[in-house]
């Protein structure tokens, strides 16, 4: 399959046609991570359906953070590699390709965790025909994958961490239902799409817009 390359948070990057192009407004997810992170607890970066990799490694790039990216498709996980190659950044980027239930192991923590999962509703991904149908379909409301990461989120996010999840609409941000031990702090909005920050109940931590 052909390799395209890209510029993303200056960085020069390559993605593939099997995997979902990547977006330029994306950057605000990155640029919203590298902006928490001084204020967070020590420790690596989760970055959930990862993808070409670009979220995670812009939002790690400026700190001396290890990104994990994991993601389920192994084309994912060849390009994430190739790209943390290109921007000097193999040596402190570790990928794991597998479920995400499977893939992050009891006991893990993470004081930062950032997750771009498909989000259009199944009845709508022809609304998107440029788009391959597995990089985008959120099952019947959309939200089937983020749940997922919502379930990863709970269970290794630090106590004094955040975790970023990007969604489709803000409507789909406070539709989503979070388990005990992660609130919903904040929603950004954005021309395609929105942010939504979660965090653990109890004092705002430093850093936080709460």
């Amino acid at each position: 399959m052909a390799r395209t390359a890209f510029a993303f948070a200056g960085m020069d990057l390559e993605t593939d046609e099997r995997l979902l192009e990547p977006r330029e407004w994306t950057r605000a997810q990155s640029d919203w991570a590298a902006e928490l992170l001084p204020h967070l607890p020590e420790g690596p970066v989760l970055e959930l359906c990862s993808g070409a990799g670009h979220i995670g490694l812009a939002a790690v790039r400026g700190s001396a953070r290890v990104l994990v990216a994991v993601d389920r498709e192994e084309v994912a996980a060849e390009t994430i590699r190739a790209n943390a190659e290109r921007v000097g950044m193999d040596g402190r980027v570790e990928v794991r390709c597998g479920d995400l239930s499977e893939v992050v192991a009891p006991g893990e923590v993470y004081p930062l965790v950032v997750a771009d999962p498909p989000w259009v509703p199944h009845a709508s991904i022809g609304t998107y025909p440029q788009d391959p149908p597995g990089a985008i379909d959120g099952g019947a409301d959309g939200l089937d994958i983020a749940r997922q990461c919502v379930e990863v989120i709970a269970a290794h996010l630090h106590a004094d961490g955040a975790a970023l999840l990007q969604l489709g609409t803000a409507e789909q941000a406070h539709a989503i239902e979070l388990p005990d031990g992660l609130v919903l702090t904040e929603v950004r909005e954005y021309p395609r799409g929105v942010v939504a920050c979660l965090r653990r109940p109890g004092p705002t931590p430093a850093g936080s817009s709460r």
